[in-house]
């Protein structure tokens, strides 16, 4: 077999970037998906696609053409929508907003293709996938909003640094937002909140808090999930960060 020579091939790394190695450790599927849901994915999800966003599909790392997906519009981003009732909630009460999703659970993302279809809102995109894929082909300072709702808490010490507060996760969407952009954070893990607000002012962030009601009470616009409303029952407090891009 032939070798390329070293011209070519640091020719070829630098059309296609290396492909970095990452691991994933939470749940891609659960229970089997009703057969509602497999029609929906099989129906609906390509045509919501923001664009390549797999390696084995955009190796060059082509930057998606977000103008042209939602028609100029402000982009916001959701990182790990659960469910899809905070995205649909948002989108609809947003049309003059491009939403785009991330959620590699695909029970999760057959559950948001239904409330779309209920909902009948069309300014969304969905990735099913790992948000750090997305984050390398979103144009840098691009997205106006960010969420993240109850995240994976990985309670253990040694997995904290499996959660998204931390550099591999913070950097890149510290990048992709615009000078300004505000990235709203809820959970119901106290130890999550601490390593939240060390972590993301780190990364180029302010926390907009100025008295309790700030973190205590919920958003304006806030539409309580299904992960809030286990929390409660379970006896656990919601945290409420807000945080601008500086």
């Amino acid at each position: 077999m032939l070798r390329p020579s070293p011209a070519q091939a640091k020719a070829s790394a630098m059309t296609h970037p290396e492909r970095p190695r990452r691991n994933f450790y939470g749940r891609l599927k659960g229970k089997s998906l009703k057969q509602s849901q497999k029609g929906y994915i099989e129906e609906d999800l390509e045509a919501l696609s923001p664009g390549p966003v797999d390696w084995d599909a955009n190796p060059d790392r082509t930057p998606l053409d977000l103008p042209t997906l939602f028609g100029g519009k402000p982009v916001w981003l959701e990182v790990g929508f659960g469910g899809g009732e905070h995205m649909v909630h948002q989108a609809a009460k947003n049309p003059d907003v491009g939403i785009i999703g991330c959620e590699p659970y695909i029970n999760g993302v057959a559950m948001l293709l239904g409330k779309i279809r209920r909902a009948g809102v069309d300014n969304v995109a969905i990735h099913p996938g790992d948000a750090r894929d997305i984050f390398d082909v979103l144009p840098e300072a691009s997205i106006d909003r960010a969420f993240l709702l109850y995240p994976d808490p990985w309670p253990k010490t040694r997995h904290h640094r499996r959660r998204f507060v931390t550099p591999e996760h913070l950097e890149p969407l510290a990048k992709v937002l615009k000078p300004g952009a505000i990235f709203r954070v809820a959970t119901d893990i106290e130890d999550y909140v601490r390593q939240t607000l060390e972590q993301v002012p780190r990364r180029g962030f302010e926390w907009l808090a100025e008295r309790p009601g700030d973190w205590k009470e919920p958003w304006g616009d806030w539409i309580s999930t299904r992960y809030e409303q286990k929390a409660l029952r379970e006896g656990r407090v919601p945290h409420y960060l807000t945080f601008r891009k500086t």
